[in-house]
This record gives C-alpha cells, structure tokens and sequence, in this order.
C-alpha cells in the first residue's frame, strides 16, 4: 500500500491509539482490544519496553487489517531502523527535515511534530503529511482553531490532552486525527489486564466522533 493510501486509512479511523508501556505483554492483547473496537492505528512509543520487536509482531500479526506505527522518533537510525521492523507511518514529536525526508523515501506517511505556529508551519512545508500538534493540552482546543483560520491547508493531528469528553471538539475545532495514550489505557487498566475494559473505552471513543 503507498504513502497517501496509508495516510488515508489513518484519517479515516481518526483515532490514533498510542501505546507508551513497560509491561512488554501486553502489546498484542492492546491491539485485539482496539481491533475489537474499531480502531486500527496503533502507535507504538519508541521509549516503550521491547518497542521495536513489539512493532515486528504487531506487525506480522495485525499488518494487513491495522496500521502500525512508530512513535517518539527523534533520528533516522531509529526510523530505518522501526521501518525494518515493519512499521508503516512515523511519528516524532519534534520537525527534523531529515526524518520527513527518510518516511518519504519509504513511500511511509510522517507525522511530524511542531507547537508553535512558525514550527507547524515549517513542518507542513517540508513536507509532513501531518502535522503532530504536541503538546496540544498546554494551549487547548482554541489554539488549534486559531492555528486553523490562517492556514487551512495544515493536516493537524492534537495529542495530548485528549479525552472523552473533548474529543469531538478538537475535530469541530479543525483536527483531521487525534493521538490518544492515557484516555484509553493507563496503567491501572494494563496491570489489570483488564483489556475488555479497554475495547469498552475504545468503542466510547468511536461513539464521540458519530
């Protein structure tokens, strides 16, 4: 599948399940409870235990019904490096030209990461294909309104801060996607193992955006 086909799936799901953990079981469990759901991007953090067998697994297992990313890429070893694994977009929370210009070569989606408008702005120039909006709790819904009235063509994706009760506002404010970690599984939930619990919160989710 190609970079704008990828890209597309991610958007229309709209939900992009983030998953930041030390518990290096549960992986597979989290992405059956999020398919269960609906959901069918998963991003895994880099800073996470076993990050990139985790994505080789995923991968193998979920690869043709999900779309599996890497997350907190911060150079392009890391990013060759989860691409081999078998990821299928990156996501930094940071803009590095050099990290655009290595998914490009993939024919892999960037999520690049930026906050103030000039960063977002750059990030979209260089040819993001999102702009990761982080972190989007420190200034809120209204900021991304804000961002949106002068430059409409920006593909902005909040994470950070959304939850339940606001996710349908960051998309009335102008989000094409959201990042979400916490407000779908915390580490209570993962302790519990409580995995139907989380497949209840994901499918609470997907029943905000109808």
């Amino acid at each position: 599948m190609g970079r704008l086909a990828l890209l597309n799936k991610i958007l229309e799901g709209k939900i992009v399940a983030i998953i930041r953990t030390k518990h290096p079981d549960v992986y597979l469990h989290l992405a059956e409870a999020l398919q269960k759901a609906g959901l069918t991007a998963v991003e895994v953090s880099l800073t996470s235990v076993n990050a990139l067998s985790a994505i080789e697994a995923l991968a193998k297992q979920f690869g043709n019904h999900m779309q599996i990313g890497v997350g907190s890429v911060l150079d392009t070893e890391s990013a060759n490096r989860a691409v081999e694994a078998g990821a299928q977009y990156i996501v930094t929370p940071i803009t590095k030209p050099e990290i655009i210009y290595a998914a490009h070569r993939y024919s892999l989606p960037i999520f690049s990461g930026a906050f103030s408008p000039g960063e977002i702005l750059q990030a979209h120039e260089l040819g993001a294909d999102v702009v990761k909006v982080f972190p989007a709790d420190v200034l809120g819904i209204g900021y991304l309104k804000a961002l949106k009235a002068p430059m409409p063509q920006l593909q902005l994706m909040p994470t950070g801060g959304v939850t339940l009760q606001n996710v349908g506002d960051w998309f009335k404010a102008g989000a094409c996607a959201v990042g979400i970690a916490g407000s779908l599984f915390n580490e209570e939930l993962l302790l519990a193992k409580d995995y139907k619990k989380i497949t209840e919160k994901a499918i609470a989710f997907k029943n905000a955006l109808d």
